[in-house]
C-alpha cells in the first residue's frame, strides 16, 4: 500500500469509530443489541432472501448492459464480489469487477462504462424516490418538499438529456468542439476526457432493447430492497406509514453508502435510517436498531455471496485485481 492508501484506510477507521460513537452516545447498546435480539425471526428470513434476490437481480442487470456477452451466472458472482469488495475501506468492488471480467474477453472500458450506466441509473431513482417521499411527509416544512420536488424532476430532465446523447453522440461531440472553440480555456480542462468516457457509458443503452431491459431489471433491483426494509420493519415490530418510512430509509440509506469516508459504510448508514425514524415519528431506540439490523444483514448477505463469488471463480482476496486495479470511473 502507498502512503495515501494507508492514510485513507487510517482516516476510514477514524470515521467508523467516531460515527458509531456518536449514534450510539444518547442510547444504551445493550438496549440496541436485546431489540435486535427480540426480531422475528421469520421475519428476518423473509428479508433475508430479498438481500440475496437484490444482488441476483443486479447481477441480470449488468448482465443485460454487457449485452449478455458472458455467462449469466459470472456476471452475478462478479456483481457480488464487488459488493463484498466495496466493504473494504478503499471500495475496491468495481475497480476489481472491470478487471476482472476483462478475463472473459471483456474490455475493461466496456466493464467499466456499464457501470457508469449502473450508477446514472440508481442515482435517478434514488432521487425519485427521495422526491416523492418528502413531499408526503405531513410535517415536511416547505423549504424541504419544494426543492426535494424539483430536484427530482431536474434529475428526471438530466437522465433523458443524457439518453439524448446516447443516441446522438456526434451531436455532443460537436457541441464539446464548439465551446472549446469559443471558450479555448476549456482545452486546459479534462473536459474531453470526461465527455468521452460519458458517451462510451451511455453507449450501453444507446439501444432501445437494452435501455428497457435495464430500466425494468432496475426497477426490480429496487423493489427487492424495498421489501427487505418492509419485512425489517415488522421483524422489529415497528408500525409506521410503511409508504414514507421504507423508500426514504432506502434512498438515504444508498446515498450513505455511496459516501466512501468509512468502513462498509458503517455510521452513514445508520445516520440515514436515523434521520428516517425521525422524520416519520419512529421511536429513537427502533431506528437505531432498524439501521443496524438492516446494515448488518445487508453486509451479511454481501460476505456470503460475495464469498461464494470468490469461490466460484477462482479468486483469491488477495489477488493482484483487488490490490493494484486501477480505480473505477464512477
Amino acid at each position: 500500500m502507498t502512503g495515501k492508501r494507508v492514510l485513507l484506510v487510517l482516516g476510514s477507521i477514524i470515521v467508523t469509530a467516531a460515527s458509531v460513537a456518536l449514534i450510539l452516545r444518547d442510547v444504551n447498546l445493550a438496549d440496541v443489541t436485546s431489540s435486535i435480539g427480540q426480531a422475528d425471526g421469520g421475519q428476518l428470513g423473509l428479508a433475508f432472501v430479498f438481500v440475496a434476490l437484490s444482488m441476483f437481480t443486479r447481477g441480470i442487470r449488468w448482465w443485460g448492459l454487457l449485452g449478455k456477452g458472458l455467462p449469466l451466472i459470472k456476471a452475478i458472482h462478479l456483481v457480488n464480489l464487488t459488493f463484498l469488495g466495496n466493504q473494504l475501506p478503499l471500495r475496491l468492488g468495481e475497480a476489481a469487477r472491470s478487471v476482472l471480467v476483462s478475463r472473459e474477453g471483456v474490455s475493461i472500458e466496456k466493464a467499466a462504462a456499464s457501470i457508469v450506466v449502473e450508477r446514472l441509473i440508481d442515482t435517478l431513482l434514488v432521487v425519485l424516490m427521495i422526491a416523492a417521499t418528502v413531499g408526503q411527509l405531513p410535517d415536511a416544512p416547505e423549504y424541504v418538499t419544494v426543492p426535494a420536488s424539483r430536484f427530482g424532476l431536474l434529475a428526471l430532465v438530466a437522465f433523458l438529456c443524457l439518453l439524448a446523447l446516447a443516441r446522438h453522440p456526434r451531436t455532443a461531440k460537436r457541441l464539446l468542439a464548439a465551446m472549446t472553440q469559443t471558450l479555448p480555456v476549456l482545452n486546459r480542462t479534462p473536459l474531453q476526457r470526461i465527455v468521452d468516457n460519458l458517451l462510451d457509458g451511455l453507449g450501453a443503452i444507446a439501444d432501445f432493447r437494452t435501455l428497457v431491459f435495464t430500466l425494468v431489471w432496475s426497477l426490480i433491483a429496487w423493489s427487492t430492497s424495498l421489501a427487505t426494509f418492509y419485512f425489517l420493519h415488522l421483524a422489529l415490530g415497528i408500525e409506521v406509514n410503511y409508504a414514507q418510512s421504507v423508500p426514504l430509509g432506502v434512498s438515504l440509506a444508498a446515498l450513505g453508502i455511496a459516501l466512501p469516508f468509512s468502513i462498509a459504510a458503517v455510521g452513514p448508514f445508520e445516520a440515514a435510517i436515523i434521520v428516517t425514524g425521525q422524520l416519520v415519528g419512529m421511536d429513537s431506540l427502533a431506528a437505531i436498531s432498524l439501521g443496524f439490523l438492516f446494515h448488518g444483514l445487508s453486509v451479511f448477505g454481501y460476505i456470503v455471496f460475495g464469498s461464494a463469488g470468490l469461490l466460484a471463480l477462482g479468486v483469491s482476496p488477495g489477488t493482484a485485481a483487488l490490490e493494484d486495479s486501477p480505480p473505477p470511473r464512477d
